[in-house]
């Protein structure tokens, strides 16, 4: 409900603010799973997506941001919850299958799920290697791929910075990437990694960045 409510009071606030162009919404299913796989530089993309789509969009997020203490907690919270975050705990055994169990979730309900291949914030503005478990949620949930390319959200809210600043974003949802040749269900390394190297290959092509070598290094 509090999403629904934001979404309604909030996206055209942010669309006639801070949003220079949201191209190929019509891309975007109406119903029914997908997975938005997106390149990611700030904190904020999540929530760019998430008011801009023209659907819902429900990320993950680590349960450390709600549970944050003073103002700047409270505040973060709120913003997740308004945003239709879901909580999952990170740095434990288990926690990168809990979080793609969490997705899968999410996805077998029928909605949409928004992930980061790259895995952590791009910290020098390059596009870096995707990791397979977009993959893994399309293959396993039946789930059509819709790549999205932001642009702007690094200087609307740099890494480092608690708070945004006036900056304004582009948002480009692609085609959904062509799986018609993969077969459903749980794949062979190989196969998810070629999926995985198509996902990156759409959103290159929608954002322009340069591909880094390999995967990002660092965990923002």
């Amino acid at each position: 409900m509090l999403y629904r409510t934001a979404r309604l009071l909030l996206a055209p606030v942010i669309r006639l603010v801070l949003a220079r162009s949201v191209e190929g919404t019509g891309n975007v299913p109406r119903s029914g799973r997908v997975i938005i796989a997106s390149n990611h530089c700030s904190f904020i993309d999540s929530v760019i997506i998430a008011l801009l789509s023209p659907r819902p969009v429900h990320f993950l997020a680590k349960a450390e941001y709600f549970r944050a203490r003073g103002v700047t907690g409270l505040l973060m919270r709120w913003v997740l919850a308004a945003v239709g975050s879901v909580p999952v705990e990170r740095g434990t055994h288990h926690a990168a299958r809990a979080a793609l169990d969490a997705g899968h979730r999410i996805l077998t309900e029928e909605r949409a799920f928004g992930i980061y291949p790259e895995g952590s914030r791009s910290r020098d503005g390059r596009l870096y290697r995707g990791r397979t478990g977009v993959a893994w949620l399309a293959l396993t949930a039946d789930a059509p791929v819709v790549p999205v390319a932001l642009s702007g959200t690094d200087r609307l809210q740099p890494i480092g910075r608690r708070l945004p600043r006036f900056h304004r974003v582009t948002v480009r949802f692609g085609p959904p990437v062509d799986l018609g040749d993969v077969p459903p269900g749980l794949r062979p390394a190989p196969h998810r990694r070629a999926v995985t190297d198509r996902v990156m290959l759409a959103i290159e092509e929608l954002s322009g960045q340069e591909r880094a070598p390999g995967y990002n290094p660092t965990r923002v």
